[in-house]
């Protein structure tokens, strides 16, 4: 029995297919954002999907780290850290609800 050329490139094609490399998934990572001085820092943040936001509270007095939108609100007392996994793309304006002209802004890419 004969093969056809076509047959014998499409064996060669699955094979070659299934030998290339596939891109390894990205691991979650934390970025951490300071409280400080009634600021944020940084003030501009972009990370991805699944990554976790830290903030670190090294101010006397208590924050928040609280979208614009009121999707997400974090209290963070002094001396102590909040956290959150971020689960949505987007641009994100945040500011502390104690401080309102404490802002900053993260931008979620997938």
């Amino acid at each position: 029995m004969m093969t056809s050329a076509l047959g014998r490139w499409s064996g060669i094609l699955v094979i070659a297919s299934a030998l290339s490399p596939v891109p390894a998934s990205r691991a979650a990572e934390t970025h951490q954002v300071v409280m400080t001085g009634v600021a944020f820092e940084p003030r501009q943040l972009t990370l991805h999907v699944g990554d976790t936001i830290e903030w670190l509270n090294q101010d006397i007095v208590a924050h928040t780290a609280t979208a614009r939108d009121k999707s997400w609100n974090v209290n963070v007392l002094p001396g102590r850290s909040g956290r959150m996994v971020m689960r949505s793309t987007g641009t994100f304006s945040y500011l502390c609800r104690y401080h309102p002209n404490m802002v900053a802004e993260v931008t979620v890419e997938p």
